[in-house]
């Protein structure tokens, strides 16, 4: 009986990963250990077991799938940057999020990953604007609120009237805020006014702002600051970021630097 379960497990497992790939195209050995609580080893045999039965391809320290194509999306041409260091700040920022909350998720390379290993939090409200974010909840477990508005090609973020009055009808708990650069004394920016426009929505309708941001954004040069450093509760960064910068972002809030 208690070997039937645990196969049960391991199969119900293995049916969630192939889920996590078909809307990412790949996986790390590190990510399935942390989203489903169990050892690297447990992680790497289940990618075996996956592979042997053809179902995707091992890699060194995880596995792609055989259908999709590994690209980097239009909508972040980040998302291959720092990797290790966004994975570290989407971890600590899942830490963070209550049972049964209501939660805005922006779009961003940082809020991506932290998407990523909420797919399983069936108490969950996800409110967001991103095409890719709807797209990976919308088949998960999570109870899922897409904000409508003009799509943006570059980053697949609705924008415009449309969404900023849908955020306004709804009440948040969290919403976690991405942005594009900021320098030491200005707040989070972000290139262009109609995205900047819905990030003010978002924070405007939650109970507490957290932005994720790591150190590669410090001094990168954009042109729309949506929001002071004092509105938000917490700064996730990594531990890379430069010491001046550091100093003025603890200034304002609470500053978190995970290690990479």
């Amino acid at each position: 009986m208690a070997y039937a379960t645990t196969r049960a497990f391991a199969d119900e497992r293995r049916a969630a990963i192939m889920e996590m790939l078909e809307h990412n195209a790949s996986v790390q050995v590190a990510e399935i250990a942390q989203t489903f609580g169990v050892s690297s080893v447990t992680a790497r045999a289940d990618l075996d077991a996956l592979a042997e039965s053809g179902k995707l391809r091992r890699t060194h320290g995880g596995a792609v799938s055989l259908q999709k194509r590994l690209t980097v999306s239009t909508q972040d041409r980040r998302i291959n940057v720092n990797v290790a260091a966004k994975q570290a700040i989407a971890a600590r920022a899942a830490e963070m999020i209550p049972p049964d909350a209501t939660v805005f998720f922006d779009c961003g390379s940082t809020i991506y990953q932290l998407a990523r290993l909420l797919i399983l939090r069936k108490d969950l409200v996800a409110v967001t604007n991103s095409v890719h974010l709807a797209a990976m909840f919308a088949s998960s477990g999570v109870r899922l609120i897409t904000i409508g508005g003009e799509v943006r090609t570059a980053s697949g973020a609705a924008t415009g009237m449309l969404a900023v009055e849908a955020i306004h009808a709804i009440n948040a708990d969290l919403a976690f805020m991405g942005c594009s650069g900021f320098q030491n004394a200005s707040g989070p920016c972000v290139e262009n006014f109609p995205e900047a426009a819905v990030k003010k929505a978002m924070m405007q309708q939650a109970a507490a702002s957290i932005l994720l941001a790591d150190s590669t954004k410090a001094g990168w040069p954009s042109m729309v600051k949506y929001a002071e450093w004092d509105a938000f509760t917490h700064i996730i960064t990594d531990d890379q970021l430069p010491l001046s910068c550091a100093r003025q972002l603890s200034s304002a809030a609470d500053l978190i630097q995970v290690p990479v």
